[in-house]
């Protein structure tokens, strides 16, 4: 069943002065309205980032080593523009609807579950003013209701930056990107979902789930908002 919430992203006094229009349709009063994502939520369908084909049920035939993934769509489409304005211009007003757009697209998920968004590095965080991933989570966790916990339970063991480097490159990088927070306990019975915004070549969730594993995570699903590259 699709999750349609109405976008009540707060309006401060900035808003009122210089309102958002929307990045799909124009319309003023919300960075992204409430139409124009509920038509990607309608319009979806899933795929696997890994080898690009249809995958409805989230786990991919051809990639059986990876979880299950759900995906919302490509860079090149509308959501690359929400996640650039996002990120590279700090509109903090779209964080709702991107995590509105995940909610809609997930299957529902029994038992309980733990958010774990992907970590950013400190630099990125202090030169956007924010925590991008984290904050999707943090809405996403609200919508999905209480059965839902958010943990940083990945913590960046270094501060490599990946954009501008070859796929042999990012899979070596990746590799030492993150370590399991000590402070907090894996729980076999839990499922945890990990989520990022991009998949590029997928490196670094793929070390993310790596690191989960191997501290005992048993059931693992995946969330990314937009593929990088379709082909």
């Amino acid at each position: 069943m699709l999750n349609i919430v109405k976008n009540t992203t707060f309006v401060g006094p900035f808003d009122l002065l210089a309102p958002h229009s929307c990045r799909g349709c124009g319309h003023i009063g919300n960075a992204f309205c409430d139409c124009c994502k509920n038509n990607i939520i309608f319009e979806h369908e899933n795929y696997c980032p890994n080898c690009k084909k249809l995958n409805p049920t989230g786990k991919c035939s051809h990639c059986k080593t990876l979880p299950p993934i759900f995906v919302a769509g490509s860079r090149q489409e509308i959501l690359g523009n929400l996640i650039h304005d996002y990120k590279y211009h700090s509109v903090r007003a779209l964080a709702f609807p991107l995590a509105d757009i995940l909610n809609g697209i997930l299957p529902h998920i029994d038992g309980e579950v733990i958010i774990v968004p992907l970590p950013t590095i400190n630099r990125h965080i202090r030169t956007r003013a924010l925590d991008h991933t984290y904050l999707i989570a943090k809405h996403l966790k609200k919508l999905r209701g209480k059965n839902y916990r958010l943990e940083k339970l990945l913590l960046r063991e270094n501060n490599t930056v990946q954009v501008g480097a070859n796929e042999k490159d990012r899979i070596e990088q990746a590799s030492h990107a993150y370590k399991i927070n000590q402070n907090l306990k894996i729980d076999s019975s839990k499922t945890y979902l990990l989520l990022d915004d991009v998949w590029t070549t997928g490196a670094s969730m793929k070390s993310a789930v790596k690191k989960l594993r191997q501290a005992g995570a048993e059931k693992i699903i995946i969330s990314i908002l937009v593929v990088n590259r379709l082909n």
